[in-house]
């Protein structure tokens, strides 16, 4: 994985592929294997590991539909099922392209708790900075603390980009073929969700 340049981030748009039916796949995966963090560890919010319902979302900084679902449905998931501890959702990276991959680079490099706060940011303020990803990702960056210089590091830490690069394979492995896709439990949801959608397959399983 060679380091991101700014050149590359302009010529970028917002492309994505994501797979628009909400529908859930007849597909399962072994859960156990799901659930293995990956050598960056898995970034979580809500129940611990030991969780009786875990939602893995596979999702891209640059896609539409994975922004519509964090901005409409995502507040009330996490506010009922998330904040409560009665599930645990777990958020992993599947960039599409390289504003995407910059830009999950960004939120890996902050703080801890910055991680979430961060990913919040870009699917809200989407439209405007895929306009511009090099400085639209600079601004969100100094927002969170960066200075100019640690934003241009992190952008060439390419050991840091190849750890969201297996992430991203490894959705590969368990069938991901766009963002977002969810597994409840292993059972792949694909494309944008409901809230009543996953309200009524959680609550099966709680």
């Amino acid at each position: 994985m060679d380091k991101i340049s700014r050149r590359r981030l302009l010529s970028l748009g917002t492309a994505c592929a994501a797979l628009a039916a909400v529908s859930p796949s007849l597909a399962a995966v072994d859960l156990a294997e799901l659930l293995k963090p990956p050598s960056l560890g898995d970034m979580a919010l809500g129940a611990g590991e030991d969780a009786k319902v875990t939602i893995v979302e596979y999702a891209s900084a640059t896609c539409p539909h994975c922004a519509a679902f964090h901005k409409d449905v995502w507040p009330k998931l996490k506010a009922d099922y998330v904040d409560t501890g009665k599930i645990r959702f777990v958020f992993r990276e599947f960039p599409l392209n390289d504003a995407a991959l910059a830009a999950f680079m960004i939120a890996r490099a902050a703080p801890k708790e910055s991680y979430f706060p961060l990913i919040s940011v870009f699917f809200d303020t989407l439209e405007s900075w895929s306009q511009n990803p090099a400085e639209g990702l600079l601004n969100i960056a100094k927002q969170a603390g960066f200075s100019e210089q640690k934003f241009n590091d992190t952008l060439k830490d390419e050991s840091l980009a190849k750890g969201i690069i297996e992430i991203r394979d490894g959705g590969v492995k368990f069938g991901v073929k766009g963002t977002p896709t969810f597994f409840l439990n292993g059972t792949q949801l694909v494309g944008e969700q409901t809230y009543d959608t996953l309200k009524a397959e959680i609550d099966k399983l709680l």
